[in-house]
């Protein structure tokens, strides 16, 4: 549902290493930076964009090692912290952030090391919390391994059945799917956001150092362990807020989320 009517301006920033990193803006307001998850690079967050950018100057860019972005080895979180610090300077020193999933996760890390985030949203950020089973140990490496085996259906088969929970026999189906192609087009990116999220445990310490406005969001539509670990996310964050929004699995449209977000961060 990407509106037509919206004016993208695209352009890059060099990362601390040298990395180019390609975003795009559109709208007025204070800075709002989408940080993606697994599968997603600008375009995909694009309507989101388009639905924030009557409130917010929107940033939608390329994660590194995602559509015109660059991607520097060997790759490290902190590079990814990076990325976002070049990101709010570029927005004139200090930006919300919104991020779904890993890429949740990776903006607790951006604001808990102190970069200028004004405020935070965080979707579904795939902590571990509660009865449900943590991340596999080693799954980075063997999706790298798959990778570079040229196995790249394979390797997006095990994030989605290892990292989202998804049924195998589910994963079968989908690989039928026209997304499959753009799945297995970033399969080379699944280490990355596997990284972000650890072993998936409540970072307990860096949730706690989070000083800005923080809303935290799910959807009804959910699985109980990504509500759980919405719920405990908020928990842990010093006067944070939770929203639990109707929508589907692991996400919530654009018309809804928006303006949830815009009275959560501006009021």
């Amino acid at each position: 549902m990407e509106s037509s009517g919206t004016n993208w301006t695209v352009d890059s920033v060099r990362s601390t290493d040298g990395t180019t990193i390609t975003y795009e803006t559109a709208g007025e307001g204070p800075p709002i930076i989408l940080v993606g998850g697994a599968f997603n690079d600008r375009s995909t967050t694009r309507p989101l964009a388009a639905a924030l950018s009557a409130d917010f100057t929107v940033y939608g860019y390329d994660r590194r090692g995602r559509g015109d972005s660059g991607d520097t080895g060997p790759y490290a979180v902190q590079r990814e912290i990076e990325d976002v610090a070049a990101l709010t300077d570029r927005a004139g020193g200090g930006a919300h952030l919104y991020g779904l999933s890993s890429g949740a996760i990776l903006a607790v890390y951006v604001a808990a090391e102190g970069v200028p985030v004004t405020g935070l949203a965080l979707f579904e950020p795939p902590f571990q919390a509660g009865p449900h089973g943590g991340r596999k140990p080693g799954l980075a490496e063997r999706l790298s391994e798959l990778v570079s085996a040229g196995r790249r259906d394979d390797a997006v088969a095990l994030f989605l059945t290892e990292a989202v929970g998804v049924p195998e026999e589910a994963v079968g189906g989908m690989r039928d799917a026209p997304e499959w192609g753009w799945m297995t087009g970033l399969a080379h990116t699944l280490a990355y956001d596997t990284t972000v999220t650890g072993y998936g445990g409540l970072p307990a310490d860096r949730l706690a150092a989070i000083a800005v406005p923080t809303v935290v969001v799910d959807s009804t539509g959910s699985p109980p362990w990504l509500r759980d670990a919405a719920g405990a996310t908020a928990e842990a964050i010093p006067g944070a807020t939770h929203l639990s929004l109707p929508g589907g699995f692991h996400e919530v449209p654009p018309e809804v989320l928006a303006p949830a977000l815009r009275d959560a961060l501006l009021g």
